[in-house]
This record gives C-alpha cells, sequence and structure tokens, in this order.
C-alpha cells in the first residue's frame, strides 16, 4: 500500500504542476520580475501621475534614472500644449540601442495615469515591460537602431506621442521601420498584438505573432467581431495613432477582452468590466481578483517584445 501511496502522491504532484503551468502564475519564470518592480514602484510608491503634475515629472525622472543606470543616454524632451484654456507641460524621454542598421524602430509607452488610478495597468504594466527590455538587450545586436521613447500626457490626448512625430523630419519618418506601442498590459482576460489597417503594413504584428507561437505564449489579435475594427486592427485611442496615421507601420501590444461589451476593446473582463480608468487600476485590486494574471502578462509581453526585437525583420 506504501508504494500505491508513492505514486498516487507522484501523479497527483505531476498533475498539479501541470494544471498549474497551464492556468496559474508563472513561477521560476525570469522574465517579467524586472518588469513587475517597475510597474509596483511607479504606480504604488508614486502613484497617480496625472499629466502636468510634478508626480508625472517624478515619474519622468525615474524612468530617466533606470535608463541611465543600464547605460543608456537619455534625452528628456519637453512640449506644452493648452487643454481647456490652460497650458500644460510635460516631456518624453529617449533612449537610443544602436543596432546593426541605422534604420530605427520606436518602442513607445505613456507613463502618465488618469486621475482616479494609480495606473498599474495603464499604464505603468508598459513602462516595466519597456524597461526590462531595454536592459534585455543592451549588450546585444539588434537588427534595427531602437528608440525608446516614454511618452508624457497621452491621456489628455495623445500629446507626447503627437509631439514626438511632429519633431521627426520626413527623412527621420522614412528611415522607421515600425512603431511598435505598449499599453494596458496585465487586466485584460487575453493577450492581443495588432497592426496597422494596411495589409501590407501589418507585418509587425505578423512576426510578433510568429514569436509567440514559436514561445508557445498565448497572444492572439483582434478577432474582427466589430466590423468598425476589422480583424487584426485596433482604434486610434492610443500612442500608436499618430504614426499609424503618418504611414509608418504598427504594432500594439495590449490586454482586453474584444468578445464583451460593444466588442471594441474597451470592457477589458469579464468578471469586472473595465479597469483602466478606475479605482480598480491598482496591484492589490489585480492580485486579489486575478491571482497570477499580472506575472503571466509580464512574462509575455516581456518575452514577446524582447524576441521580436531582437529578430524583426522588414518586410518590403
Amino acid at each position: 500500500m506504501k508504494k500505491v501511496s508513492v505514486v498516487i502522491t507522484i501523479i497527483f504532484t505531476l498533475l498539479c504542476a501541470s494544471v498549474a503551468s497551464a492556468h496559474g502564475p508563472v513561477k521560476g519564470k525570469k522574465n517579467g520580475k524586472i518588469a513587475y518592480k517597475h510597474m509596483t514602484y511607479i504606480s504604488e510608491t508614486i502613484g497617480t501621475r496625472v499629466m502636468g503634475t510634478e508626480k508625472e515629472k517624478e515619474t519622468s525622472e525615474y524612468i530617466q534614472r533606470e535608463l541611465r543606470k543600464l547605460g543608456y543616454d537619455v534625452e528628456a524632451q519637453p512640449f506644452t500644449f493648452t487643454r481647456k484654456g490652460n497650458q500644460i507641460s510635460s516631456e518624453n524621454v529617449i533612449a537610443v540601442k544602436k543596432g546593426k542598421s541605422k534604420k530605427e524602430i520606436i518602442v513607445g509607452a505613456h507613463y502618465d495615469s488618469v486621475a482616479t488610478a494609480k495606473g498599474a495597468d495603464d499604464n505603468a504594466s508598459s513602462v516595466g515591460v519597456i524597461l526590462e527590455a531595454a536592459k534585455a538587450l543592451k549588450k546585444k545586436k539588434t537588427p534595427h537602431t531602437i528608440k525608446f521613447v516614454l511618452f508624457g500626457a497621452e491621456e489628455g490626448g495623445l500629446n507626447g506621442s503627437t509631439y514626438y512625430l511632429s519633431q521627426m523630419s520626413e527623412t527621420e519618418k522614412e528611415n522607421t521601420v515600425a512603431m511598435i506601442n505598449l499599453d494596458s498590459l496585465v487586466a485584460g482576460d487575453y493577450m492581443y498584438v495588432y497592426g496597422s489597417k494596411e495589409a501590407a503594413k501589418g507585418w509587425v504584428r505578423d512576426q510578433a505573432l510568429k514569436v509567440a507561437a514559436k514561445k508557445k505564449l498565448d497572444v492572439t489579435t483582434n478577432p474582427g467581431l466589430n466590423p468598425d475594427y476589422p480583424k487584426g486592427t485596433t482604434g486610434d485611442w492610443s500612442d500608436h495613432a499618430p504614426f499609424e496615421a503618418s504611414g509608418i507601420p504598427i504594432a500594439y501590444f495590449e490586454a482586453t477582452n474584444w468578445q464583451i461589451g460593444d466588442k471594441d476593446g474597451y470592457t477589458q473582463t469579464v468578471k469586472h468590466g473595465a479597469i483602466w480608468h478606475t479605482e480598480k487600476d491598482n496591484i492589490a485590486f489585480l492580485e486579489k481578483e486575478f491571482p497570477g494574471r499580472i506575472q503571466e502578462r509580464l512574462h509575455t509581453f516581456t518575452t514577446v517584445l524582447t524576441e521580436l526585437l531582437l529578430n524583426i525583420k522588414k518586410e518590403k
């Protein structure tokens, strides 16, 4: 009986391990851990980061400091804009990783938040992934030069990304292979990557999906259930939009749920609806209601982004 008991125990343990790896927290996976630390610091230690405030400025300084620690030369790109009659100041943070080619890929995410949230999902999660990818790639050869750009004042109307694009010359735009945007990565029920509306410019999305499939990571794309947002595409509500409008191919990473609500990608979860722009957008709530989800999402998106940047090939 003792031998039988031991065999049963072993089988049970293996089954539990299998279930945990398929549905539970990603344990023993290195990717995503650094992103989690950055997300925690930005959303909890700094907290709410409304555009034009000292907290937004503090976040910019934190990002600059962390990139300099990695050995990057960092540039702050200040800008001002008017909103509801008030002049607001913000800035973008830029760091460059030289590649084999002088052709450039912009990897971007905004770092501000709305007033009602700590902004763990929207968008400290993406800043964390970019900072981890920047560390992973620093000493590796990449096919193209990479510009990491963290945008200010996205929540007030894509101000940072719009300004950044406005400062690019036509030569710089032509030299840009793609823009990869990250926004709200950890709360949604499913992980997605979208691409440009023009079929010929959807290749960045397609390569990202191939990377995910090769790594056996559960990333898909918008299924196209809403005719206003065809399969593989998304709306113009995040920092990819100015670049796509200028003709630059884009990819956009996000976690949400296109199968519920108005099927427009806004209703992120079956359990709690939208998380972004609400008081629910904090680590404590997400960990309690969706155990293991943050870790899985950060691991997945960090892995896919890093591998994509290491292997991306511009399609003619």
